[in-house]
């Protein structure tokens, strides 16, 4: 039996660790900066390292690394041991505040989007203190941020500290407008988890699965989601061992595993956190996705994170429950019971629709990626245009505002922000919205659009960003008002009034709701290349906010398009690989069998037109297949004369898939009408059904 106190956090040097292995005023100026973002004072970091490395050395590290989130998506770390030379060929552990401080990684090998040039190696890691260390595999790690020589960043973890300090410095501003000497807002986050669980034995045998992540061809098995049985279903005994041990291992290092559950498509699961500070919770579900992995392993299975392992049933995002703290505890999403704190949820909420309003392109493009490509708007996941759900009760109060007229709810008495009560929000007041991108759900809002591959630092340093923006505007106004109350209730009816075309409560899988978004004027990016050209609109949004330079933005623009074209450039070099080797030879393995079978019946007298049909059927789909890998090849090819990131993503999206989805098409029809045993790979039926 696990003692999940005793064994909750044992790899993490934590709060709890710090107060017992640091001298009292060494711990108080380092939670300092952790609490409140405060300058580290470098002068207590050899001491700091000393407590570090040998509580380590007692948990079994004998390396040391900085654990960085570079641009590829995943982590980096490069490990050094602790040994130092001494007298008489002897060695010391031992572990220094500049080690700490500081590294110095090959920064020539990670993606720079033209930031650095190739011979332009130098880069640094510098310690985040605010995010714990941990060990792991008898290392100690350390999350650090990544920049270059010249100090441009390069990872996704220091736009996300600069967007964290953006936001605080904002909303402490909107909240003293309130009477309240806030020193720190903090955004938290509670990233869910979906994944997929295929047995590794199916796993080996799929190039596709290997190579990118998803199956490139399969027709979909006679049985798939449609019986709506395994959403919460019984969970099977070994996944149910996977998980178990899955648990365990996060809760060692810290991480607040709370719920798992199957989800909609067979093979796949859920696993959700309590929500934790946003830096922490992104370091946390980089190190969730890596263990996930390793436990499967463990188990004889693979966990694939690919938005879209499996064409026709649903594929995985990860929701990213996103709310805003005060140092001193309380949520600023919380409509509260106190008439005196609704103008102030009123503000907050404005300020968020606004923004989401605003910049949501900037929301589309944070969530961009060949693989979530696949999942928006498949009537599976939110569709990629944006939207926000407020729920009943709340979107009447909103109208109420915009109209000026009596409040259908808390009574009957007009609204006049701060004095009339708005109706209790308790967590489950509002319903819930599967198909909204941005839904209010009591106390917090969930950003459905997420991947399950990616990142969510990116994406919340520009929910971040664009939400400072939005504060630093109205703090501006109010600041200055000579009657506050009615410069607050004019502000809030008027940018509710502006935005409002972003509030949708229905149903977002509908036809309709693409023609009523359009009309509303709501932007609908359909593909990342035709949302990651939407970059250039944001410049002056980062600089100002000093959360990204225009090279740094740039940079990221590059980079995510190079990615995406990369990213299809294998998947079709995949299928011309599987066809030509795999599917194609075996069909015809198995046409030649069919071809002996009829040659035998007719030498018997017998009728063999079943056979005869077969072969004409397959022989003519294998042609097509055949002229069709041919045009796929002439468009990779093409490739190869398209200049610029923004043209090559481009021709991958509008020339390559096209011909991918040809390919597709004519094999999955060959695999429906071939012997089992000749075909090359695992069918759906045992990759989704086989554990």
């Amino acid at each position: 039996m696990v003692n999940i106190p005793e064994i909750f956090a044992e790899n993490v040097f934590n709060e709890n660790v710090m107060r017992d292995k640091l001298p009292k005023e060494v711990f108080k100026k380092l939670m300092k900066t952790i609490d409140l973002g405060e300058p580290l004072d470098v002068s207590i970091a050899n001491v700091v390292a000393n407590a570090m490395k040998d509580w380590a050395v007692e948990k079994g590290a004998t390396h040391y690394t900085h654990w960085f989130q570079p641009m590829t998506g995943i982590t980096a770390e490069k490990h050094d041991s602790f040994i130092t030379p001494t007298a008489g060929g002897k060695v010391i552990m031992s572990f220094g505040g500049k080690e700490l401080i500081q590294g110095e990684p090959d920064a020539s090998s990670f993606p720079s989007g033209g930031l650095r040039a190739t011979f332009e190696a130098r880069g640094y890691t510098a310690w985040d203190p605010s995010s714990y260390a941990f060990v792991k595999d008898g290392t100690l790690y350390i999350p650090t941020a990544f920049c270059s020589y010249t100090g441009e960043a390069l990872d996704k973890k220091t736009p996300l500290l600069r967007s964290m300090d953006a936001i605080s410095k904002q909303a402490c501003r909107v909240m003293k407008l309130f009477g309240k000497d806030v020193k720190r807002v903090t955004t938290t986050v509670g990233p869910e988890q979906e994944y997929f669980l295929v047995d590794k034995k199916y796993y080996d045998q799929r190039k596709d699965l290997i190579f990118t992540g998803r199956t490139l061809f399969g027709a979909m098995s006679p049985k798939g989601q449609e019986m709506e049985d395994h959403y919460f279903g019984t969970i099977k005994p070994r996944i149910a061992a996977f998980m178990a041990d899955l648990d365990v291992e996060l809760w060692k290092y810290g991480l607040l595993a709370k719920t798992k559950h199957n989800e909609v498509a067979p093979a796949q699961h859920e696993v959700a956190p309590i929500f934790s500070t946003t830096n922490i919770a992104t370091d946390n579900n980089q190190l969730l996705m890596d263990i996930a992995k390793k436990v499967a392993l463990k188990h004889g299975m693979v966990c694939l994170l690919h938005e879209k392992p499996f064409d026709g049933v649903n594929g995985s995002g990860k929701h990213n429950n996103w709310s805003m703290s005060t140092d001193m505890g309380e949520n600023l999403l919380n409509p509260g019971k106190d008439p005196k704190d609704n103008a102030q949820f009123m503000l907050i909420l404005t300020a968020v629709i606004t923004a989401v309003d605003k910049y949501a392109k900037l929301m589309r493009l944070s969530v961009a990626s060949a693989g979530n490509d696949h999942r928006l708007g498949a009537n599976e996941a939110p569709p990629a245009i944006v939207s926000v759900f407020l729920g009943d009760e709340l979107e009447r109060v909103v109208r109420d505002i915009i109209d000026g007229g009596e409040s259908a709810v808390g009574g009957q008495a007009k609204i006049e922000l701060g004095v009339t009560t708005l109706p209790v929000f308790p967590k489950d007041n509002t319903d819930r919205n599967r198909t909204s991108p941005f839904a209010f759900t009591g106390n917090r809002f969930e950003f459905r659009m997420p991947g399950s591959s990616q990142s969510i630092g990116c994406i919340n340093m520009m929910l971040n960003t664009a939400v400072a923006d939005v504060f630093k505007d109205f703090a501006d106004e109010l600041e200055g008002a000579e009657d506050f109350q009615k410069a607050l209730n004019a502000l809030i009816k008027r940018e509710l009034t502006a935005h409002q075309r972003v509030i949708f409560n229905g149903n977002g899988y509908d036809d309709s709701w693409i023609e009523e978004a359009e009309k509303r004027g709501l932007p609908n990016l359909r593909s990342t290349p035709e949302a990651l050209a939407a970059y250039d609109e944001f410049v002056d949004l980062f600089e100002e906010t000093g959360v990204l330079s225009e090279a740094e933005l740039k940079s990221r623009q590059e980079i995510l398009l190079d990615e995406y074209a990369k990213t299809i450039a294998i998947e079709s070099r995949t299928m011309v690989d599987m066809s030509k080797k795999d599917i194609l030879p075996a069909v015809s393995s198995y046409v030649k069998e069919l071809s002996d079978i009829a040659c035998n019946k007719k030498t018997l007298g017998l009728n063999a037109d079943l056979e005869i049909k077969q072969i004409e059927r397959l022989s003519a789909l294998a042609s097509d297949a055949y002229d069709k890998t041919a045009a796929l090849e002439e468009v990779i090819a093409g490739a190869a004369d398209v200049e610029g990131a923004q043209n090559a993503a481009n021709y991958e999206h509008e020339t390559v898939i096209p011909a991918m989805d040809a390919l597709r098409a004519v094999a999955d029809e060959m695999e429906v009408n071939t012997a089992e045993k000749y075909w090359p790979f695992p069918a759906y039926d045992k990759l989704l059904f086989g554990i």
